[in-house]
């Protein structure tokens, strides 16, 4: 049968469709059940020296809760994967998918309630990747910080988080601080300057520099202050001590690719606005950040029909041939998106390309092998 008069007398939705798509559905949130059961039971005995000090129901309600969302995200296609090759696999060992066939339903037409479930499953991938998962992220991290690093503090409060740091604060000030430490929000060689036509009229410089989180000011110890006058005259003033306030936070000095991924996307694409304009050396990471949140759900729907046209070729030797070739297609689309991501921080592709053209590729694939599989 043709694909034109599939469409034109074969749209209906059939039992077959809903038989398909339970079991696609089931056998996707089946698999994340067990992996996610599996990961878990080994993150609990890697870190169970950090729970010490914590109730259970705060392990479960405060890490968990949000640790389960984030691996749920970075694996859903992978999931999808692996339950279209078994299920799919089982089907054609079967002989059902030859028994749809024998009642005149098309290939075409067999795929149908495939890729209803993957858009269905995109859908919900979308919406944890931009909405659900950013907040876990912020939660997890949060109860990683007052747990985990708690016995780290003596030794993460002398350390060095950034060096050489340069950032655009407004349209026409500039700020540079040589060393800065997170942990102690403190800095030394810290320089703010406003940038004239022709000169620099202002510029305020200092030996050291602390954020306090109390009186929510800036601490300047050594300062410099030169300005110049409207009739251009030189002003210095210098001192021991300095407390002013800057339209800047702490934040701007620790800049981190981390602190995208507890952002939802209205939010992340005001920060990267915001960075752009700043000259902020991480845009093109944040921004693979926000191509990744819709790269990925979409890759579901190319997993899915990836796995259908691997596990839809009957074999003798059942399923085991259809996991090894799946799971090397998985590795080598892996492998493809760490060389393509590369790529975007090296500035050879735009970051929209490096994390789309993994999905372009395996599209072409599953194009090729959905014309060449036996109908």
């Amino acid at each position: 049968m043709s694909f034109i008069n599939f469409k034109k007398s074969h749209w209906k939705w059939t039992l077959m469709d809903s038989y398909l798509l339970k079991k696609f559905i089931g056998s996707v949130f089946y698999s994340i059940a067990l992996l996610m059961t599996i990961i878990v039971v080994f993150d609990i005995s890697q870190n169970m020296q950090y729970f010490n000090n914590t109730t259970t129901k705060s392990v479960i309600t405060e890490y968990y809760f949000n640790f389960i969302p984030y691996f749920l995200n970075l694996f859903f296609p992978l999931f999808t994967f692996i339950s279209v090759i078994w299920f799919t696999s089982k089907l054609s060992g079967r002989n059902e998918i030859i028994s749809f066939f024998n009642g005149g339903v098309s290939f075409y037409r067999f795929i149908v309630p495939y890729i209803v479930g993957a858009i269905l499953l995109g859908i919900f991938s979308l919406a944890l990747a931009n909405f659900i998962v950013p907040n876990s992220n912020k939660e997890l991290n949060e109860f990683k910080d007052k747990y985990f690093h708690a016995h780290k503090s003596t030794i993460l409060t002398g350390s060095i988080s950034q060096r050489n740091l340069h950032f655009k604060n407004t349209q026409n000030s500039y700020v540079y601080v040589r060393d800065w430490r997170k942990t102690k929000l403190e800095g030394e060689k810290f320089t703010y300057e406003i940038l004239g036509d022709e000169n620099i009229p202002y510029k305020l410089s200092a030996e050291h520099i602390h954020y306090d989180t109390k009186s929510k000011m800036w601490v300047l110890n050594s300062f410099y202050v030169r300005t110049f006058d409207e009739k251009g005259n030189e002003h210095i003033r210098t001192g021991e001590r300095l407390d002013t306030t800057f339209n800047f936070l702490p934040e701007e000095f620790s800049p981190d690719v981390a602190s995208a991924t507890t952002m939802n996307y209205r939010d992340l694409k005001k920060f990267i606005a915001k960075e752009k304009a700043k000259g902020s050396s991480l845009v093109k990471s944040y921004q693979i950040e926000e191509h990744r949140r819709v790269a990925n759900p979409a890759s579901i729907i190319v997993m899915t029909l990836l796995g259908l046209c691997v596990a839809a070729r009957k074999t003798q030797r059942g399923i085991g041939v259809h996991m090894f070739f799946g799971m090397a297609f998985v590795f080598a689309f892996i492998f493809l998106q760490q060389i393509s991501t590369v790529f975007a921080v090296s500035e050879s592709l735009s970051p929209a390309m490096a994390i789309w053209l993994p999905n372009l590729i395996y599209l072409g694939i599953c194009v090729i092998l959905l014309i060449t599989i036996p109908k």
